[in-house]
């Protein structure tokens, strides 16, 4: 592939903009697949999170042939949580597709991947999506990213972008709303036209920088990036070099290049080409492979601090080891240390007082994926409460905060306002129109830990919120996330029983519904106070040979509060813990069954 025929491009999207279905369209009519061919849907939601939950958590690769042009695509995360992928991934763009749905124009989770795409000074194509929507403002919308990138300080060569005008679901695109289109021709037709090719010289010395990293059963650890300089080949002898500086000797055994979702083998790239790399088993994200006479080791990726940890400990509960495969503190020691090793983002420490690891993050959604992945692969151990990274500055205690974007009815922004000034939340910008509004709070991360769960019962399940990280700033103070205690099971219990719940629902919320296995000290449900409960949900009517009128009517129950993982996680409090299995995932008390007699 002549290097002047290569483009490779970035799509930015907020969640839910269109980005996956887009490229679909873009992968079909390149004429990739037979007509007969079974394609599935979302062909770049590989994970079986990211198609359940409709958003990109890991970066992947594809590409596709325009005329006689290779476009190479890259997939970036829409989540902040996931930024780290975000930094690396985009070192092996030459631009960006910022896809924006002309409806809702650009969001919050779109800022943090476009301010990294223009620090690179990648050029920017916008795409506005869903200009088929009854609600479509594609006028608006373009003034919206306008304004977006005046925000961003992006550099003045910058500011004129090209606009073309999509429907990903119907698979057309037009340079005006009002034109008639059937494909995405123009499309690739402006990336072809803006986006320069690679540079880089085929003929200089071997520089390719691993930005991401992929499993082969057959051939094990895979690292795909962009050959910066130079040219690789099949059982070339090259170096790594490693994170500490080492130069270790390797051997490039089979080398791959993205066609479509899939990856074909091939025995040649040049400066310019996203490959897969095997050779090297222990290949971590930002190592460089390069010449072995004249090695040029390219600079380490520089990554944004987390800011979020948590503590992953074995499960100690009385229902441990029956329904997880891997239970040992060795065993979620090992499955952490091999995440770090592509998750550039999340730092593994031991505990020094107690058996355990400290895991850091960039936040609750970059921490509860992982927990759900490793229990869904069999692992079984128990998390304690998030907590924020403090930072020490010229003696003064600093903290992560928020820029958190609310769009909800006028009729429930009140209960929100309040709720946000209690959390020591800052307003800075509020507008209104046609019966929602849009408020803009900066507030420390503590405060977001267990807010949306609130958020969605006040607003009744109708109102957005999205968040990204702005800086670090000065300590607010103390925060109370959660006013309410639990009900907490007594020794002796066993299994949930209908009476005794039916007996409990004027105490506070309930969890868990009748049938259920319980064990001393685990949290059955909210208190309607602030102090902890002890109850027996085991407890049984007592039966006599004598009818009573009027109180043998059936018990009726009402249903329980379903807790995703998620929601478990912000609500717990420091001397509580979830206890996640592949197959459960409970909430209760620290101390274990003798405390709660």
């Amino acid at each position: 592939m002549e290097q002047s025929k290569i483009r490779n491009i970035a799509i930015i999207a907020h969640v839910d903009h269109g980005k996956t279905t887009l490229v679909d369209q873009l992968f079909k009519q390149s004429g990739m697949f037979r007509e007969n061919q079974a394609v599935e849907e979302r062909m770049m939601d590989s994970m079986d999170l990211e198609r359940e939950r409709g958003i990109t958590i890991s970066s992947k690769n594809g590409s596709y042939l325009y005329k006689d042009n290779l476009i190479n695509i890259i997939d970036t995360p829409g989540h902040a949580d996931f930024g780290g992928q975000v930094e690396r991934v985009l070192r092996m763009a030459d631009g960006a597709l910022l896809l924006v749905d002309a409806q809702e124009g650009p969001m919050p989770q779109t800022y943090f991947v476009l301010k990294k795409a223009l620090s690179h000074k990648l050029p920017v194509i916008v795409v506005i999506n869903k200009i088929d929507k009854p609600a479509a403002r594609c006028d608006w919308a373009v003034d919206q990213v306008f304004d977006l990138f005046v925000k961003l300080d992006a550099p003045e060569e910058l500011l004129d972008f090209p606009v073309i005008y999509a429907s990903s679901k119907a698979g057309f695109a037009v340079n005006h709303p009002d034109d008639e289109a059937t494909t995405m021709e123009l499309l690739s037709e402006l990336v072809v036209k803006f986006i320069p090719p690679p540079s880089g010289d085929p003929a200089g010395v071997l520089q390719m920088q691993v930005n991401s990293i992929d499993y082969s059963p057959y051939m094990g650890r895979l690292g795909i990036g962009k050959v910066v300089s130079g040219t690789m080949n099949v059982n070339k002898n090259i170096v790594v070099s490693m994170r500490d500086g080492q130069l270790v000797p390797a051997r490039i055994s089979k080398l791959f290049r993205f066609e479509a979702d899939a990856k074909v083998e091939t025995d040649l790239a040049i400066a310019g080409e996203i490959v897969a790399v095997a050779g090297m088993d222990e290949v971590t994200v930002g190592v460089t492979f390069t010449d072995v006479d004249n090695p040029q080791p390219l600079p380490l990726l520089e990554i944004d601090p987390p800011t979020i940890s948590m503590n992953f400990i074995p499960n100690d509960s009385p229902f441990a080891g029956l329904e997880g495969k891997f239970v040992t503190s060795r065993h979620i020691e090992e499955r952490l240390r091999r995440e770090t090793l592509s998750d550039v983002a999340l730092t593994v420490e031991p505990l020094t007082d107690a058996v355990g690891y400290r895991v850091s993050g960039r936040g609750e959604l970059h921490l509860s994926i992982l927990i759900e992945t490793m229990r869904r692969e069999g692992y079984e151990f128990q998390v304690t409460r998030p907590q924020v990274i403090m930072r020490e500055e010229n003696g003064k205690t600093l903290e992560p905060y928020e820029e958190l974007t609310i769009d909800v009815d006028e009729n429930f922004m009140g209960s929100v306002i309040e709720k946000l000034g209690g959390l020591k939340g800052q307003m800075l910008e509020m507008n209104q129109e046609n019966g929602m509004a849009k408020i803009v709070y900066k507030l420390p991360t503590r405060g977001l830990l267990g807010f949306r769960t609130q958020f969605m019962t006040d607003t009744k399940g109708m109102g957005i919120m999205n968040y990204v990280f702005a800086e670090y700033g000065p300590y607010a103070g103390e925060i109370i996330n959660r006013k309410n205690g639990a009900l907490v099971a007594m020794e002796g219990s066993s299994v949930t029983i209908a009476y005794a719940l039916f007996n409990l629902q004027d105490r506070g919320k309930l969890f868990l519904g009748a049938g259920e296995k319980v064990y001393a000290g685990q949290i059955l449900g909210e208190h309607c106070r602030s102090n902890d409960l002890v109850v027996n949900p085991s407890k049984g009517k007592k039966l006599t040979n004598m009818r009573a009128s009027g109180s043998d009517e059936n018990v009726v129950l009402t249903p329980p509060a379903v807790m995703s993982l998620e929601d478990c996680i912000s609500y717990v409090n420091d001397d509580e813990l979830v206890e996640v299995t592949p197959k459960s995932i409970r909430l209760r008390k620290r101390g274990g069954a003798k405390i709660w007699k």
